[in-house]
């Protein structure tokens, strides 16, 4: 039996050295999660890459703008592969510079630190040179950007948040806007090691806590909080914001002196709010015409929360929509309003829900990890901006203040993720993937990524390799020994890069002489020696590696967000540019963007209920995290598949809706609108709003080869929009789209994503 540790979770496993012959939870985690029965079931799967592959037609025409995604591949050996690479790799470097390669790799593709492929394909681009990267993520693009003007950084916010039992003690009222959703809270960067979502949840309200959910699905939060539900049309969020705010500010419910000390801008604010500045007062009968919820019900509201401990939270998926950035600020500025800030149990949170790495405890040390080197190219692109980038080289854009224009890529590299699963209008995306001369893609599968790549070589899965790993702000490290050997001829990224470094003649300084056994010890040395310098006495090598997991020394059990910062704001500011809560910011005013004013304010989206659009697409529809698996990682594992309606992802729809349409749970419908479509199995469910259509993201892409607009499987973004939340962040806009639905009549298509491409043997 030996423990391993994934992004959803630590198990334990037995192996007969091929294959796992059994995975258990590990008897640490007082709330195991179903994920992890997709690793032993996708292991050995037919949709596995067992050789290295090149694309027939860049294999006969050689590198070049291609249309991708339907071609055949040519297995090919490691040696051919690598040469055929490496001849690529220096071509491109030598005719357009290291400012003409784009290394991708968003993703989640490795629990362990140090065969996480994004820090390897990073070492080794930056040995060549460098490469042009991206910023920010598709999860967190609007909030990585607008937090640090108005409150802080996210690393602060997520590593130094209110610990969980220190809400469970003292919150008396937690609001949560996008609600608290268990699938989300059981995967975090990195692993996690014990869950307790539920535990928390339960403790607080059996303390007297109640809880508010705000979503358009009932079931964002677990049955533990028995929580009222507050479901508004979906996308108007910052209005039901500014009412409650409104009432706050007309009934002398604010904290006046607190926004006086801690904050900055309240008054110009306050302007708005009153309607000294458009002539519309922000009231609660003014929400109730944008969100469907009754005037009554937000003043009730606004007062419950000025009488009682509360916390304001918002959840991630708030932030991934148009205009993402006006309901995150005004979380802030409702806390701030509620000068509870600072306090325990009150104040503002922003990703309970959303991942397990927020609410720990604060460790004194990251474990050890792969160092990257230095990128020689200032040049990036936010991250959900990449279709835009590779169509309109030399195209202006603005972000975050600046004026920027795209690079012109000719190679994309590509190890650990999957665009096709993270990014919008997949269809777009295709012809944006036509247009470089070359595509490499490590990857374990075929997923949609590698199909649409030139050069596919195959890569470890976690549990075939040796690593450690940690999840972000985790407590406890764990050695991953190989549970068993690798399938067929994949192999480690450290491996290829090494390969591909000797060859183009920098091997000495990508591996500095080390095997990656030898950089696991080097790593945990350097690492363990410098807690110690600290203080902190850690087991060697060996006995960790031979131990179970470790457990990491932490600063305090609990903590409070912002306790310094409320006892003297002069001694403890922010890092904002005044040192206070940022009600308006004087800087975000002066890039002089109309989609992101200077304070938090309505604006309305292109895509909601009550737009024009919705006469043609009348269902919201939400494309959420799944709970069956981590984004799109092991789709075709036994878990994913088992909730999976005649081999699609589930959609679930209100029985008012599917009754209106002559639907039923277990028909195969079609979601729709003028960007493209997909099929999915309906599941008839009260617990999604009317007007709402529910589908998560995940399903692997599987376009029809007529039409790549068409997604056979069920993947939400065949219909989502590509553009920014707004030109100061340029955030992902997946999680809400406007579409219709009907039943679909016609023979259901053959998937094709459960196997390989089409393959040339020669």
């Amino acid at each position: 039996m030996v423990t391993h540790l994934t992004h959803w979770g630590a198990f334990e496993a037995d192996s007969d050295g091929t294959r796992l012959t059994a995975v258990r939870p590990w008897r640490g985690d007082p709330e195991p999660t179903p994920l992890i029965e997709n690793v032993a079931s996708a292991q050995h799967h037919p949709a596995r890459i067992d050789q290295p592959y090149v694309r027939k037609g860049w294999l006969e025409h050689g590198p070049g703008p291609a249309a991708r995604g339907d071609d055949t591949f040519v297995p090919v050996s490691w040696d051919t592969a690598l040469d055929l690479l490496a001849g690529e790799l220096a071509r491109v470097y030598r005719e357009f510079g290291p400012q003409a390669v784009y290394g991708g790799s968003y993703g989640w593709a490795s629990a362990g630190r140090f065969h996480h492929a994004q820090s390897q394909v990073h070492r080794f681009l930056n040995g060549l040179g460098g490469y042009v990267s991206h910023r920010n993520s598709y999860s967190l693009g609007v909030s990585q950007v607008l937090l640090p003007h108005v409150l802080a950084d996210m690393g602060t916010l997520m590593a130094r948040s209110t610990t969980k039992s220190v809400l469970a003690r003292h919150s008396e009222l937690i609001v949560s806007f996008g609600g608290l959703s268990p699938k989300n809270s059981a995967v975090s960067p990195g692993g996690v090691s014990r869950h307790n979502t539920r535990g928390w949840i339960e403790t607080a309200q059996e303390n007297g806590c109640r809880f508010v959910t705000i979503s358009p699905l009932r079931d964002d939060i677990p049955a533990q909080a028995n929580a009222e539900w507050i479901a508004p049309r979906p996308g108007s969020d910052a209005a039901l914001m500014l009412a409650l705010a409104q009432v706050l500010d007309s009934e002398g419910l604010a904290d006046n002196d607190f926004l006086d000390t801690h904050a900055v801008g309240y008054p110009r604010f306050a302007q708005y709010l009153r309607g000294e500045v458009d002539g519309v007062v922000k009231d609660p009968e003014w929400a109730e015409q944008l969100t469907g919820i009754a005037a009554q019900r937000i003043r009730e509201l606004a007062r419950d929360m000025a009488a009682h401990r509360t916390l304001i939270t918002v959840s991630w998926s708030l932030q991934r929509a148009r205009y993402g950035e006006q309901p995150l600020w005004l979380g802030v500025v409702l806390a701030a309003m509620l000068g509870q800030i600072g306090l325990p149990g009150g104040g503002f949170g922003h990703g309970y829900g959303s991942a397990a790495n927020v609410g720990l405890a604060v460790r004194v040390s990251s474990p050890p990890r792969l160092p990257q080197g230095e990128n020689g190219v200032d040049d990036f692109i936010p991250v959900a901006r990449i279709a835009d980038m590779l169509l309109n080289p030399g195209a202006p854009y603005e972000y975050n203040g600046e004026h920027r224009v795209y690079p012109d890529i000719r190679m994309v590299y590509w190890a650990g993720g999957n665009p096709f699963h993270h990014h919008q209008n997949l269809a777009r995306l295709r012809s944006a993937f036509a247009r470089p001369d070359t595509v490499v893609v490590h990857d374990p599968f075929w997923s949609a990524t590698a199909r649409h790549a030139d050069i596919v070589l195959p890569s470890t899965m976690t549990i075939e390799r040796d690593d450690y790993g940690a999840g972000e702000g985790d407590r406890f490290f764990f050695p991953m020994p190989a549970l068993t050997a690798p399938h067929a001829e994949a192999r480690d990224d450290y491996w290829m890069f090494g390969e591909l470094a000797e060859r183009l003649g920098f091997g000495k300084e990508f591996t500095e002489g080390r095997t990656a056994s030898e950089w696991l010890r080097h790593l945990y040395d350097e690492w363990r020696q410098g807690l110690a310098e600290k203080g902190h006495e850690l087991p060697d090598f060996e006995a960790f590696w031979s131990g179970a997991a470790l457990e990491l020394p932490i600063e305090a059990e609990e903590h409070i967000a912002f306790a310094d910062f409320r006892a003297d704001p002069a001694a403890h500011p922010l890092s904002t540019p005044s040192g206070r809560i940022e009600i308006f910011s004087e800087t975000i005013a002066g890039f002089g963007y109309d989609d992101c004013p200077g304070h938090p304010v309505w604006l309305e989206p292109e895509e909601w209920l009550g737009s024009a659009r919705a006469a043609a697409f009348p269902i919201q529809l939400v494309a959420n995290q799944p709970r069956t698996k981590l984004h799109s990682q092991l789709d075709i594992g036994a878990h994913s598949q088992s909730t999976k309606v005649e081999g699609r992802e589930p959609v679930r729809l209100h029985p008012d809706e599917a009754a209106a349409r002559g639907l039923h749970t277990g028909d195969i419908v079609r979601i729709f609108n003028d960007r493209g479509s997909c099929l999915a199995g309906l599941l008839v469910d009260d617990a999604v709003r009317p007007g709402v259509a529910q589908l998560s993201t995940g399903a692997w892409y599987d376009p029809d080869p007529r039409d790549a607009s068409f997604c056979r499987h069920g993947n939400p973004n065949a219909v989502t929009a590509d553009r920014g939340s707004s030109r100061l962040s340029q955030g992902c806009t997946g999680q809400l789209s406007l579409v219709e639905i009907e039943r679909y009549t016609d023979p259901v298509p053959e998937l094709t994503v459960s196997g390989p491409p089409s393959i040339e043997r020669v």
